[in-house]
């Protein structure tokens, strides 16, 4: 897991080849044989989970806690698909934090094979009062976690 891998010029829809974002984040998953479809390439459905695997990460390495043990719910998942990812290919998967906001925590997301853009994708999680189920603001000591990452 490793700081962010800086953009080049190259255009968003070139295929992979060109980063135009600046991730803070990233952290390599495995393929594994059950990601695999007929087709010979990884699920579209298991990209959701690799992001997940993602964001559990940078809760533990980030924010020093267990995304188990938040009280937080996934709001948005939005993933656009670039190319597939064969079975043997090693992904890595950037992340960068967007404007926090009140309760939510917004990230961005590109899911790279074999150093090209397989996907982008956006999610939301937002913290919630386990009592009431309503949103409550994000913890403080999160904020400044994310803030000193960034640095």
């Amino acid at each position: 897991m490793t700081a962010s891998d800086s953009g080049s010029d190259g255009d968003p829809d070139d295929g992979g080849d060109a980063y135009d974002y600046d991730y803070d984040y990233e952290v390599a998953v495995d393929v594994r044989l059950r990601d695999v479809d007929f087709m010979g390439h990884v699920n579209n459905a298991t990209y959701a989970t690799y992001l997940e695997q993602a964001r559990d990460a940078y809760f533990r390495d980030v924010l020093d806690v267990s995304l188990v043990e938040t009280e937080t719910v996934l709001v948005t998942l939005e993933i656009d698909y670039v190319r597939p990812i064969e079975a043997d290919s090693d992904v890595v998967v950037a992340i960068d934090v967007a404007e926090l906001g009140t309760s939510s925590l917004p990230f961005e997301y590109e899911i790279r094979a074999d150093g090209k853009r397989a996907a982008t994708a956006r999610t939301v999680q937002v913290v919630r009062d386990p009592e009431t189920g309503e949103s409550k603001p994000l913890p403080e000591k999160w904020r400044s976690r994310i803030e000193a990452y960034r640095e």
